[in-house]
Formats: structure tokens, sequence, C-alpha cells
């Protein structure tokens, strides 16, 4: 590569933006390009670390620099699409330590960072660089320019179900294989969505447990008044209604494992009985009776910061000793970044496989036109996805939804509902701010609204079954707004409304569902705010 005229040392792990100390320490952090988009969607996932940056040099991005290769198989080839130009693009260091100016040069291609058209040049402070910046490549190519460690994952580390190759999930691979043959608790912590019942379940299937009883419960999804018959069981006649002994999850996840989620939002009274069951082994059934043992290896995870928890009183600190002899912390989503193309793929496999359309990206090449068009994954890319992983599986599931008839102008209207329980905000080193509003693409249609009363019973009811009774997306779909849908619900003779639910349908309800409210809204066909807010009124959560 030729040389640049400047030379400023670069550097590694300092340069990293302040939310990242989840990130390993030891690699040697250089700056990279990772395919999050191309229309040969094999390629998604490639990368290209640029060591020629590392040492105060220029790096080309064009058709034919650099060359990208895929962690595992060898080989590497340049990006080859024939809508890139081949007019190169120029990386170079910045005047500060970490950044990076994108200089244009005589590179007439349309480029995008960030939602933002690039001009002559780009300068890329070192705390972009650190949360990664999204570039669109003439409409056709996206990539991420972030900082990477530049070997390759190690060979034979089983996958565990988690997708990506970023450093984070590497480390997370090697602690579920190193963890998994114990029997001591672990704790899950990560924010909501990030994967920890995935984690949980790894740890269980790969362990010497794996042939015995797995189960999952959701401590935040419990009404209080009844979480310790939950956890423990009852004796016939400790409640109304115990007309026979029953048993709790520790009884029936004897021998195996017991996945506690949202276990800082467990009860006091609760928390007292977790912390006997796990110092002697023995359970206490509600109403009495005699103590049983229990073998049970016990994960527990939680969004929460349980040491501020047990500052306030709210969380008993010899329980979190005893749950936290392992400590896993999942990364959020927008600080693993460099995965965000391989986990929409991955998605968007699942669900066209689910709905018999595959074939809609089988034949993506550089030839054809994508049925996902670039742009849109770039939009989406640049999110800071607060729901994480699980939010993207969502939105890639409503697209799909969303595209089977419409086409792209379709899938546009479905990203903008998406984008807006997104709230996207892109941090730079001024501090956090919106995303742009300058459209990276062709502007997508505007939104074309119809009167809430020509929507049929039959046609909303569909519709709030298809989006799972997400309201907002369900607005999107019927092409009305979101409070014009709650009056077309209020007003609707085949809608069951969430206030006119009984204790006693909610209790069965919640039993049936094991706890998973998600579950629960699905089956009484109620939205998931109002069902949570019924709970709070009969005092069931």
């Amino acid at each position: 590569m030729p040389p640049s005229e400047d030379r400023e040392p670069w550097l590694d792990t300092a340069t990293r933006a302040s939310g990242e100390a989840w990130r390993p320490t030891g690699p040697l952090l250089i700056p990279g390009l990772t395919l999050l988009y191309h229309p040969d969607l094999r390629r998604i996932g490639e990368r290209a670390p640029l060591a020629n940056l590392a040492s105060g040099r220029a790096e080309l991005l064009s058709r034919r620099d650099p060359d990208f290769a895929a962690p595992g198989p060898p080989g590497r080839r340049p990006l080859g699409d024939p809508h890139v130009s081949r007019t190169p693009l120029h990386l170079r260091p910045g005047p500060e330590p970490g950044s990076i100016r994108l200089v244009r040069g005589d590179c007439s291609m349309a480029v995008a960072a960030d939602g933002e058209p690039v001009g002559a040049e780009r300068l890329f402070s070192a705390a972009e660089i650190g949360r990664g910046v999204v570039l669109l490549l003439a409409q056709h190519v996206v990539l991420l320019l972030s900082t990477m460690d530049p070997t390759l994952p190690p060979g034979g580390l089983p996958r565990y179900g988690l997708v990506g190759e970023s450093p984070g999930i590497v480390q997370l691979r090697q602690e579920i294989r190193r963890l998994a043959g114990l029997t001591v608790p672990v704790l899950l912590l990560g924010e909501t969505g990030t994967g920890k019942e995935l984690v949980a379940r790894a740890l269980h299937d790969v362990g010497p447990r794996a042939a015995r009883p797995y189960l999952a419960v959701n401590l935040g999804a419990v009404p209080a008044t009844l979480a310790a018959s939950e956890l423990f069981g009852a004796v016939r006649g400790a409640y109304t209604g115990a007309d026979r002994p029953r048993d709790g999850w520790f009884t029936r996840a004897h021998t195996g494992t017991l996945f506690l989620d949202e276990i800082g939002e467990a009860p006091p009274e609760v928390q007292v009985l977790l912390l006997r069951a796990l110092e002697t082994g023995e359970i206490q059934p509600v109403g009495g009776g005699e103590p049983r043992r229990v073998d049970v290896r016990l994960i527990a995870a939680t969004d929460a910061d349980l040491e501020t928890s047990v500052a306030e009183g709210r969380f008993r600190a010899p329980l979190l000793h005893r749950l936290g002899s392992f400590r896993l912390r999942l990364a959020p989503l927008r600080d693993r970044r460099e995965d965000f193309g391989r986990l929409f793929l991955h998605f968007l496999i699942q669900e066209l496989s689910a709905v018999g359309e595959l074939r809609r990206i089988e034949q993506s090449s550089t030839e054809s036109r994508p049925w996902i068009p670039a742009p849109l994954v770039a939009r989406l890319a640049a999110l800071d996805w607060p729901g994480n992983v699980r939010q993207l599986r969502n939105v890639v599931r409503q697209l799909v939804v969303a595209g089977r008839d419409g086409g792209e102008e379709a899938l546009w209207i479905q990203a903008e509902a998406a984008l807006q329980e997104t709230t996207p905000r892109i941090p730079d080193s001024r501090g956090t701010l919106p995303l742009p509003g300058v459209p990276i693409a062709p502007p997508p249609p505007a939104r074309r609204y119809r009167r809430a009363e020509d929507v049929t019973d039959d046609e909303l009811v569909a519709a709030l079954r298809a989006n799972r009774w997400r309201i907002q997306s369900a607005a999107a779909q019927l092409g009305i707004s979101r409070g014009s849908l709650y009056d077309r619900i209020d007003k609707s003779s085949k809608i069951r409304k969430a206030a006119d639910l009984g204790r006693e349908d909610i209790e069965a309800c919640f039993q049936r569902c094991g706890g998973d409210l998600d579950a629960m809204v699905e089956e009484l066909e109620v939205s998931k705010r109002g069902l949570q807010r019924r709970m709070t009124q009969l005092r069931l959560s």
C-alpha cells in the first residue's frame, strides 16, 4: 500500500469506547473492516484487518482492495461487487491517536457513513471508531469500520448456538466450555435480550446433566403471591385452591438444571428461601411439611445492578455471593456491532424458512437485485438496539411478514415503524446525538394512512395476531396510527380487553404458560402493556 503523509501511532484498547470494558484486554486491537452486508450473502461476516493503518500508513478501499476473509476457511478475496468503484477511497490515520480520515480523492462512488453522505473527506474520532462506523458503498455493500483483533478465533471451539465471531462472543464460548462440567451456580449478567437463556441452556446441554431436566423460570413474570409456591411447591391446604400437594420448580428440576431469569426481581421472602436451598440443598414447601433435599444446578440471570440493589437493601448480599462465584457478562449488541451482519442473516434465514420463502434470498448474487436493500441494512446496523439480539430478531420477523407481498416499499414502511420503537441514537466524540435525518438511500416512500373505520374486524384481528399483539407493528401493517388502532380495538366486539380479565383467568394462563409473559399475551390475545397493567391492578406482580 502507498505510504501516507500522516504517521500517527495507533493506540489499542485505550481508544475503545468507554462502554466496552467487557472486551478481552489481551489481544492488540487494530483498525479493520467487517462485511455487514454483501449481495453475495455467503460473504457476510468476512473481515479485513487494516495493518497499514495500525503502523501509520494509508489503506485503500475499492472493488479490488483490501482482501477479506471469513474466520475458518482459508482464502482471501476483495469485495468484487461490480457496483463498487475500482477507483479507491483512502483510509488514513487522523490527527489524534486512534482517529481515521476517509478521503474520497478521485472516487465518485456514493458513500455514506452512519447515514450521512461523505463529501471530499470525513474524519472519524477514536470514539466513533471504537463504537464502529457503518459505511454504505454504492448503495450495495455495507461495511463496519472499527477496531478488531487481527488474529482469527481459535479453531475447534463449539458455537453453542451463539452467532458471531466478535472477541466477546469467542470469550463467552470459552467460558461456557470451562464451566459446563461444574455443578457450581453461575450468574449471567447482561441487558435484556442479550441471550442469557441461550447461554444457560448451553451450560446445561454440554454438561454432565444434559440428559436430566432443564427448567427455565422468569421471576420477573411470577406474581409475588405465587413465587414461593411455584419455586418450592406447596402442601395440601397451604392456600385457597390447594386441594392437593404440588411440586415446585426445584423439585421438578431435581438432578438437573434450574435457570432463574430476572433473579433481581425475587421478593425478599423468596430470597431467604433461595439462600437456604443453596446453602443446605433443602427446600421448604409452602404450608409446612418436611424439608426436601434437592440436587439442582442453579443458573441465575439479571439485567439489574445487584451490587446497587444490595446497597439499597433490595437484595440480600449473602445470596449474591452464593450466586455470583462465577459470573458471565454478556455484551449488548451495540458493543458487538461487528456481529450484526451475521445475526441479521441468521434471523432472516430462520424467518423466511418458517414461512416457506427462503427462495427470496437463495438466488442472491452480485448480479441480482437483493430482496433486502443494502441501505435498509445500513440504517438498521447503525442503531443502538436497546432490546439487543431479541429486538433484532423481532424486527427481522416483522420485515419478513411485511415484505412477503409488499416488496421493498413495505419493507421500508415496516422498518420505519421498527425504528420508531427502537429510538435510534448514535454517539460520537461530542456525546450522544440523534440518528442523522439525511437519507442514506432514495428516501423510503411516504407512509400511507387509511381511515380507521375502513379496517374490518377480521382484518384487525388478523393484523394483531400476525404481529403477536405488538400495537406499533400492527398499526404499521394496517396503515393507521397507533392511537387509531387503540380506538379501533376498543370498538371491536371480536377482541377481548385486558381490563376484562379476571384473576382466575390470568393465574390459570400463567400456570399453562410457565410464567412466560409473551406466551400469555398470545394465548389471551391482549396487548402486553394492557396485561401488565391488569396484573398490577390485581396485585399479581
